[in-house]
């Protein structure tokens, strides 16, 4: 059976772009929920948006500043946070500052490039190239690859990151490793959801996979299909009823995360004493 969506290769890149855009930031979001660094993703957002502004601005390709500002922005906040004896939400708040306001300049400086500013906001999953597929289906394998090879890892540092430390794992090293893939993730799908939203697709799907389970393992695996069917959900929506396919998304993300509260079990549960936050 010929489904029409199918038959164009701008919507078979967008269908691929969604499957791993989707999975990418599903299994980021479950690091930053769990370890309670949701602001993080709007910073990294705004830094990509900023460093993409600055390509638009200068006529250099927009992913490679919105790379180097989101990657950027990651390696100043776990070293600011450590070093400055900063809460981690302190260190992003500052980043954040930072680059809202060079987000703004580069936008004021911007001038006759308003459409491809207006894309970068809000995204464009349905112009998403050749290369820009490549560099997300590279960003989403890689990230699974490291979390299936630093499973044990990963899994103790983002349950209790001192503790780790104190048995001998790299806690520092594998906690700058989860802001550094955070801040590539962003970089990559900022062309597909847009710098204003891309924040939501982190954060949604892993807070309602937190919503049905307290298991690491099925967390990262109910974001990453709850981040795919965002994508995909949005995209289907965008094409039938002519919708912003970014907004589209984001939305879709935020239902999911209210129907998973709805029908999440922990809502009957009794509370227990010293559980952790995101569970075993």
């Amino acid at each position: 059976m010929n489904w029409p969506i199918f038959e164009h290769e701008y919507l078979r890149h967008a269908i691929l772009a969604g499957a791993c855009a989707g999975i990418a930031c599903g299994v980021v979001g479950v690091f930053v929920v769990t370890m309670h660094l949701a602001f993080l993703g709007v910073c990294i957002a705004h830094a990509a948006f900023a460093g993409a502004l600055l390509g638009v601005w200068l006529g250099f390709d927009p992913m490679i500043g919105a790379l180097a500002f989101s990657v950027g922005a990651a390696a100043v906040i776990g070293p600011l946070a450590d070093r400055g004896d900063l809460a981690p939400d302190t260190s992003v708040g500052i980043v954040f500052s930072l680059m809202l306001g060079l987000a703004f300049l580069f936008l004021g400086m911007a001038g006759s490039s308003r459409a491809n500013v207006i894309g970068l906001l809000s995204g464009s999953i349905l112009t998403v190239t050749r290369q820009d597929l490549a560099f997300l289906a590279g960003t989403a394998g890689c990230i699974v690859l490291l979390v299936v090879l630093f499973y044990k890892e990963i899994h103790a540092v983002v349950c209790h990151r001192h503790v780790a430390l104190a048995v001998g794992i790299p806690a520092t090293a594998v906690f700058y490793a989860i802001l550094f893939a955070t801040g590539v993730t962003i970089a990559v799908s900022l062309q597909s959801v847009g710098g204003m939203l891309i924040f939501s697709l982190v954060l949604c799907p892993a807070a309602a996979a937190l919503q049905l389970t307290y298991r690491f393992t099925w967390l990262l695996v109910l974001a990453s299909v709850f981040g795919v069917l965002s994508c995909w959900a949005g995209l289907a929506a965008s094409y039938l009823w002519d919708l912003n396919a970014g907004a589209a998304i984001v939305i879709t993300a935020s239902v999911l995360f209210a129907v998973a509260s709805i029908f999440s079990p922990k809502r009957r549960a009794k509370p227990r004493k010293a559980r952790p936050s995101h569970g075993v």
